[in-house]
């Protein structure tokens, strides 16, 4: 069933005891990528996962403020229930938006791959530009051949690349010209990343043949007041997808688990 606005997915059984973990995902909008990383996730999290629907035209801040809505609405009742945000790709522009705009929201900040340098890859821009003149069958034919840059295919099993497959044609030709549009024209005044105090983890592959993922995520810790880099070495650009990436176990690796995962470790 299409939703008429962005929701939460909850992958498996609800667990309010433990602090929210949002998930907002890349272009796809689909919520379904983070497939690979739940299980692991859940050790400790309550796992939401948003869902943008397909035909969904919304504009940067009004998409955000529908974020912080479902977040508010999730930890109603529970004002001191810790919340971490993870945003990929297109979900890590989201994520900055949201955290600028509800800056005493989150506890922690995660932003994988972020898509923020969108606009220093002049070739995408190109790309969509085309894309808007291309018939339907040569459109969902280049959105496909599109992948060997979007993913290390070597490193993702069978089942999560067809996900991936699967994810990407689900996006309609205008939705995914009006998203590339957002990435082109994306900005977060540095003056107000600056600004924010949220324990903040950037994880950059270094392999990600898309975007200069590894570049931009040392421009950002630069931006941020309070932010570490973790490298993924051999990782392509949907580095959540690979087998051998483990969300949670890097968070515990990096000391980004509050004090009350701690505990249950």
């Amino acid at each position: 069933m299409i939703q008429s606005s962005p929701c939460f997915l909850t992958p498996k059984a609800l667990r309010p005891q433990f602090p929210l973990f949002v998930f907002l995902p890349g272009m796809d909008g689909t919520g379904q990528l983070l497939r690979a990383q739940t299980a692991g996730l859940e050790t400790g999290f309550d796992v939401r996962c948003l869902a943008i629907p397909p035909d969904d035209l919304t504009n940067w801040e009004d998409l955000a403020q529908h974020v912080i809505d479902l977040v508010r609405a999730e930890v109603k009742g529970d004002p001191d229930r810790s919340i971490y945000l993870c945003g990929e790709s297109f979900g890590g522009c989201l994520a900055m938006k949201v955290a600028s705009m509800a800056p005493d929201v989150f506890d922690r900040l995660i932003l994988v791959n972020p898509a923020s340098s969108f606009n220093r890859r002049p070739w995408i821009g190109w790309g969509a530009t085309i894309s808007r003149h291309l018939p339907q069958f040569l459109y969902q034919l280049s959105s496909v051949s599109f992948l060997p840059l979007l993913a290390a295919f070597d490193r993702i099993a069978p089942l999560d690349r067809q996900a991936l497959v699967e994810a990407v044609k689900s996006v309609p030709q205008a939705t995914s010209i009006w998203r590339m549009g957002l990435l082109h024209e994306f900005e977060v005044p540095v003056e107000e990343l600056r600004s924010l105090t949220t324990p903040t983890l950037i994880l950059v592959s270094d392999k990600d043949r898309l975007l200069p993922s590894l570049v931009e995520g040392y421009r950002l810790k630069a931006a941020f007041q309070n932010a570490e880099v973790v490298i993924l070495h051999n990782s392509g650009h949907t580095c959540l997808l690979e087998t051998d990436v483990n969300l949670y176990q890097i968070l515990k690796e990096h000391d980004f688990l509050i004090e009350q995962l701690r505990d249950r470790e």
